[in-house]
């Protein structure tokens, strides 16, 4: 997760936060990720970011239409959030 930018890690958590949902899709994400930055993600910073974590196995792409795909994590992408949530937990201890 070291290599990830900020907005990709976002857009792991939101898919993880969203795969027990029906078809988490790019327009559900980017719904998620615009409530959280309180403005507009465009379509071009979105999707190419999407790819990415696709080509680096974080996240799978498929297919819900001829126009609409899906986004689930991959078996490395819950793997590298529990890693980072064990990093975090380290130094933030929320129950203090």
């Amino acid at each position: 997760m070291h290599d990830l930018s900020g907005f990709q890690r976002d857009i792991l958590y939101v898919i993880a936060g969203m795969d027990g949902d029906e078809y988490p899709h790019g327009l559900s994400i980017k719904d998620e990720l615009e409530q959280h930055y309180e403005g507009e993600i465009n379509h071009g910073r979105l999707y190419p970011n999407l790819d990415g974590l696709v080509e680096m196995d974080l996240v799978e792409k498929g297919t819900i239409d001829k126009r609409t795909n899906s986004y689930t994590l991959t078996q490395r992408g819950h793997r590298e959030i529990e890693d980072r949530r064990e990093w975090e937990n380290q130094y933030v201890d929320l129950e203090t």
